[in-house]
């Protein structure tokens, strides 16, 4: 063996492997081989922000084989990533494995094909120190917010929080987002509508457009009243075309994928989290078993923020256009310009490597899930090169007359047909057709429907992981590589959960947020987080100074966290005063936060260990009306109260412990005989996770549970066992 190559992973290993010959050897550094140490800092601030690196005990075997093989190499080529992190790895590797400069080759590719990588070989670089001390600085920063920041909030709010540079600035976006909804006050506009139908009995939709020549907006109708009014103005009218527009509009391609997009467009068409594409993208980039030695990655580098792509694909993709689709849909290469100022460090937006490796040709060598990406993105890849869609888009202004003079009201229908579908023959929209009739000014219509609508505005939704993905992005926070981690990280915290898809805050993460925004604004500020990436970005470029920027950065947040921590206490931070009485030792109750959320406790702790949940409103007077309806008890004929247990509220006899009966809390009853028993009543119910069920009253006497809604005692499906539906 002449030459060592080292990679970062064993797949990549494998596939480059494949491409060199005897004299060269392909091994792994399994991903970071050293980094700083997880039982402390691992900075030393009074010295320059002097790193502490060590090589965790899991890696040392791996470092000493590979202290061996350099050490018996003619050279060293160092084939990570063409990132920040990629040339760190390379960096580390170098310093673990005392590779002498002479002998160390630093080489970088944006794909792994055998093209790729020989051209890397003939064409080695030194290794980029800007790009190291850039990624120097992102972990150091990193964590000097995360050793520094993290114990404050143990000792000021709970055990386990954290804070990070980026995390944190996603969770406020997600609160709030979470703030707005709660804030918001549905706003009341109405629209009309009708069905008007031609001479030859077409029918077709159109909404009222203008009112005496202004075109009204969404709330120019406000409620019923007007609604009404309109309608009576126009119940006796007729409707005649006042005038029909036809244009040709054009849809353009997308653009090619970026690291965002990529994340965007896979979670709204293939439900994956970005987690799951970058998992799946890294698999098809480093390369799958396909046969041949030829066969190499199938994907570009998947953590880009450019939109460039190769003189190599542009002409290639050409020539399968023609070959499979005809001349018409090759008019010619199509080149994209990068528009975000972050694209800095990447080549190439994400395509496939051989644009003749057809998704269907290689189905058989993917699992499905990598399948569907790879399509995803060769799909896409190949749109960004074919011609725009054509539209034929039709307008028809309808006037409503009173005898011979117009009312002044105006509608309009719009509707579109494809002419010719260009780009989305491969690359399907969400567009649909809508074809209108073909008439002409002047033509008298026919009234089939008339129907006035209320509406209501709607609040924000919550950020899907897409959603918070692409606003991350906007505001210049983090970049590729950090999207997918950053949600990972805040769901595995418990800041954020998921529902339907959608993120959605932790009480817990409400109140890190506030004390963050109010506190330590910097950390949290959408501008300032923005700047910093800018300014690492001006690091790996050689434009400022690594150190100088930790210590702008450290200096005024040390200062600050040191007079917090004496100014601010854990009750100040946590508690809330209410208007509650414990109704056990008659002291004022507070609201705390706990590992699941508030609660109430009573301030006589711990003399008194009183605690109870939050009850909203409308869950007090449901809990009202359910005891002022609750029956007396079947055993003693005492009064039934409320009571919380393992598995939420339900009824129990006031004379306890010498009364044990207890009763399920139904949430609304049927009046429907339990089909089991015969004898309770069947309600309605909620599992654990807020699922709707139908269960028997006089659980658990009774263990009678379905998902389907019995109508009698005969015939009631029982199609859930009680062990698929959590106990009461």
């Amino acid at each position: 063996m002449k030459h060592l190559v080292i990679v970062e992973s064993p797949t990549k290993a494998k596939t480059i492997s494949k491409f060199l010959g005897k004299d060269y050897r392909v091994e792994s550094s399994f991903g970071h081989i050293r980094d700083l140490p997880k039982s402390k800092m691992g900075v030393d601030i009074e010295h320059d922000f002097e790193p502490e690196y060590e090589i965790p005990k899991a890696n040392q075997k791996r470092a000493t084989e590979l202290k061996k093989l350099a050490k018996s190499s003619e050279d060293v080529y160092f084939a990570t990533d063409e990132d920040r992190e990629g040339e760190a790895i390379s960096w580390h590797l170098q310093q673990i494995l005392k590779v002498p400069d002479n002998k160390v080759k630093r080489i970088a590719f944006h794909e792994i094909t055998k093209t790729a990588v020989m051209h890397a070989l003939e064409n080695p670089r030194l290794l980029n120190n800007n790009l190291v001390d850039a990624q120097q600085a992102r972990r150091i920063l990193d964590r000097l917010v995360g050793y520094e920041l993290s114990p404050f909030l143990w000792k000021k709010v709970a055990r386990g929080l954290s804070a990070g540079r980026v995390q944190s600035v996603a969770v406020r976006l997600v609160v709030e987002r979470e703030k707005e909804i709660n804030a918001f006050v549905p706003q009341e506009y109405w629209t009309i509508e009708i069905d008007v139908s031609d001479k030859t009995k077409v029918q077709f939709h159109a909404s009222l457009h203008s009112a005496n020549g202004k075109t009204l907006d969404k709330f120019d109708i406000h409620n019923e009243k007007e609604a009404q009014d309109i309608l009576k103005t126009l119940e006796k009218a007729s409707y005649q075309v006042k005038d029909m527009t036809m244009k040709d509009t054009t849809r353009k391609p997308p653009t090619p994928f970026t690291t965002s997009t990529l994340q965007q467009d896979a979670n709204r068409r293939l439900r994956f989290s970005p987690k799951q594409t970058m998992m799946f993208a890294q698999q098809l980039y480093e390369g799958i078993e396909a046969g041949s030695e030829e066969d190499g990655g199938y994907i570009t580098y998947m953590r880009t923020d450019s939109v460039n792509l190769s003189e190599k694909f542009l002409t290639e993709t050409q020539e399968l256009l023609k070959a499979q689709y005809g001349d018409k849909y090759a008019k010619g290469p199509k080149t994209y310009t990068t528009k975000s100022k972050l694209a800095q460090e990447a080549h190439e937006a994400i395509r496939p490597t051989v644009v003749s490796r057809t998704p269907e040709s290689v189905k058989g060598h993917l699992t499905d899930a990598q399948y569907k990406l790879y399509d995803l993105i060769w799909r896409r890849s190949v749109a960004t090169q074919m011609p725009d869609a054509l539209y034929e888009a039709t307008t028809i202004d309808i006037d409503t007359l009173a005898g011979k003079k117009s009312t002044g009201y105006v509608f309009r229908a719009t509707g579109q047909i494809e002419k010719f579908d260009g780009f989305t023959k491969v690359y399907q929209t969400d567009r649909e057709e809508v074809l209108l009739p073909s008439v002409k000014k002047g033509d008298d219509l026919t009234l089939e429907k008339f129907e006035p609508l209320q509406h209501f505005t709607k609040p924000p939704a919550r950020y899907s992981e897409a959603g918070l993905v692409k606003i991350l992005e906007e505001h210049g926070i983090g970049r590729p590589s950090t999207y997918a981690p950053t949600i990972s990280t805040i769901i595995e915290r418990k800041y954020v959960v998921k529902e339907e898809n959608r993120l959605k805050p932790t009480e817990m993460a409400v109140l890190v947020n506030d004390i963050l925004v109010e506190h330590f604004p910097n950390i949290v500020d959408y501008e300032f987080t923005a700047r910093m990436e800018d300014d690492l970005d001006e690091v790996a470029h050689g434009k400022k100074e690594w150190v100088p920027l930790l210590r702008d950065f450290y200096t005024p947040f040390k200062k600050n966290l040191k007079e917090k921590d004496k100014e601010l206490s854990k009750k100040e931070l946590t508690e809330e005063a209410t208007d509650e009485v414990c109704e056990k030792c008659g002291k004022p109750m507070v609201i705390k936060m706990g590992r699941f959320g508030k609660f109430l406790a009573c301030t006589g702790y711990p003399e008194c260990k009183n605690t109870k949940p939050i009850e909203s409103k409308e869950e007090q007077e449901e809990d009202q009306k359910a005891i002022t309806e609750a029956e007396p008890c079947e055993k003693c004929g005492s009064p039934m109260v409320i009571k919380t247990g393992r598995f939420g509220k339900f009824l129990g006899c006031s004379k306890y412990p010498e009364c044990k009966n207890i009763r399920s809390l139904s949430l609304k009853k049927l009046g429907i005989k339990c089909p089991d028993c015969g004898k309770g009543n069947v309600v309605e119910k909620k599992t654990k996770r807020g699922k709707m069920f139908y269960g028997c009253d006089r659980y658990p006497e009774c263990e009678f549970a379905s998902w389907t809604k019995p109508e009698t005692p005969g015939d009631a499906p029982v199609d859930a066992s009680p062990e698929t539906i959590p106990a009461e």
